[in-house]
């Protein structure tokens, strides 16, 4: 009987080792996340900001109905605002809309660290090639056109990362909106830059929401 009770003792001191350790690991990793999270709400990380700086038109072609073929290329300029918290950009899309409906394909940024209080200059194509239009905003567009002057939106749509110190938080999604206005014939303000290419300046700044 006395040996029975020996072994029943020996089996509950290395359980109560493991609980004690699986407890301070626990409480371990409980004050960390308190740590990061306290850290996070001193820090109250700001958005980006994004600026549409230009707009080089090498393309813009309406006179097929319902189609539209366009290349641009744009110059977009990012900052960080903060002063103690870098940006990972894990995936940057950016494209044209009239009305809310994609003109042009998709082009993606390089993925790109930006630093603290840092500036970020891109300058990328977007294009589109007899791209569908609906029949109500085709008539629309081949109207402003002729009227001289056509109200576009790039957006750019993506992802992207805190960095606080050494901690990096999940992705976030971020949305830029920058409007830009392109003109035609005897009333537009844009600079004859090469055969057929109009570049026209801007300094727009764009929305962004997480």
């Amino acid at each position: 009987m006395s040996g029975s009770k020996d072994c029943g003792g020996h089996n509950k001191s290395p359980r109560k080792k493991f609980r004690r350790v699986i407890t301070c690991i626990l409480i371990l990793l409980l004050i960390i996340l308190i740590t990061i999270l306290l850290i996070w709400a001193i820090l109250r990380p700001n958005k980006p900001n994004f600026t549409l700086l230009d707009t080089t038109v090498y393309a813009f072609n309406a006179t097929t109905v319902n189609f539209l073929t366009s290349n641009f290329q744009i110059t977009v300029r990012s900052q960080n605002p903060n002063d103690d918290i870098g940006i990972y950009y894990d995936r940057l899309d950016v494209y044209a809309t009239y009305r809310d409906q994609e003109i042009t394909l998709r082009t993606r940024f390089p993925p790109t660290y930006q630093g603290h209080n840092e500036v970020n200059i891109w300058s990328p194509i977007i294009y589109g090639t007899m791209v569908p239009i609906s029949p109500e905003y085709s008539v629309a567009l081949g109207a402003e056109q002729m009227a001289g002057s056509v109200f576009l939106v790039i957006k750019i749509d993506g992802r992207l990362r805190w960095k606080v110190g050494t901690f990096v938080t999940g992705r976030y999604h971020i949305h830029a909106r920058c409007p830009a206005y392109i003109t035609f014939g005897e009333q537009s303000d844009g600079v004859l830059v090469g055969e057929n290419a109009v570049k026209f300046q801007f300094y727009s700044r764009c929305s962004v929401s997480l």
